[in-house]
């Protein structure tokens, strides 16, 4: 689920100092690349372009109150053979506008799908991390029209948000409070890359925690068994074998019994957050499983 209501900030004065930290943790990202708008039934959604000039298109997804700059280590990569999008989370504090409440699973395959078709975008491959891992298979399941496959890392939906998920949340704000050269190992040891991220990463996500309401989503709902068996398109699933949000062995197989084409992977000594941990692994599997996808369906 979403919010039940549109997110706002407190002020004005709280909003532009957020966009001035989310401009400043865009920085991160390898030169050049562009943002650009779609309008949607559901409001303004900021994009930001990098990468190839052809090929086919890679959308990345956000986890939950995160932001496009999360996606830094895949840019370079991703981008020397794709055009790679990253989407600002219509509910998210970011760049994008929401002006109508996306209420559930239907209304989110929608105003996503009129991204894509706001930038004329065909056979996607279409990458989220935790809630936009969520998003991804929520697209699968109900909008795949645009898509040509999906990869959720670590993603929310597989089955119920876990009590040590929210503790896992909590232990990482008191580890952000902790001397920074402290981080690093509060880091390894939480299995919580978010506490040695760049401060350019972390300063918009402390300010939205903090000036963004309602501050909390619900829990996206799990995917029932029917839904996970409709996804028809290949699927490639990056489980980190430290989750504080999976059980990592039984989302494997739940995975795998379930949606027809999907293949999944445990990721050795990653997180929830092994886009940060790991992104060399995160990076190579991700280009293989595009590629072997882009070979299977070349014509003879």
């Amino acid at each position: 689920m979403t919010r039940t209501s549109v997110g706002h900030f407190v002020s004005e004065e709280a909003r532009l100092r957020f966009l001035d930290a989310y401009d400043r943790a865009m920085d991160l990202w390898p030169a050049p690349h562009r943002a650009l708008d779609v309008e949607t039934s559901y409001g303004t959604v900021h994009i930001h372009r990098a990468g190839a000039a052809t090929g086919e298109p890679v959308v990345l997804l956000h986890g939950h109150a995160g932001h496009p700059a999360n996606w830094h280590p895949q840019v370079a990569a991703l981008g020397a053979h794709h055009p790679v999008y990253a989407i600002s989370t219509l509910d998210d504090p970011g760049r994008s506008v929401q002006r109508a409440v996306a209420a559930g699973p239907d209304e989110n395959a929608a105003w996503l799908g009129e991204v894509l078709a706001g930038l004329d975008l065909d056979r996607v491959h279409l990458v989220g991390v935790s809630y936009g891992g969520w998003l991804a298979l929520n697209q699968a399941i109900r909008a795949p029209e645009r898509l040509a496959s999906v990869a959720p890392l670590d993603p929310g939906g597989i089955e119920k948000v876990p009590a040590r998920f929210y503790l896992h949340m909590v232990a990482g704000l008191f580890g952000l409070l902790a001397p920074r050269r402290l981080r690093p190992a509060l880091a390894r040891l939480l299995a919580n890359p978010a506490l040695a991220a760049p401060p350019e990463m972390l300063a918009p996500l402390m300010l939205g925690m903090r000036t963004w309401k309602p501050a909390a989503r619900p829990a996206a709902p799990p995917f029932t068994d029917e839904e996970l068996r409709r996804v028809a398109l290949p699927v490639l699933a990056l489980i980190g074998a430290r989750s504080a949000l999976l059980r990592p062995r039984r989302v494997l197989r739940r995975v795998t019994a379930l949606i027809p084409h999907a293949q999944a992977e445990i990721v050795p000594g990653a997180g929830h957050g092994l886009t940060l941990e790991r992104p060399d692994v995160v990076n190579a599997r991700l280009l293989a499983f595009f590629a072997a996808d882009r070979a299977v369906g070349a014509p003879d």
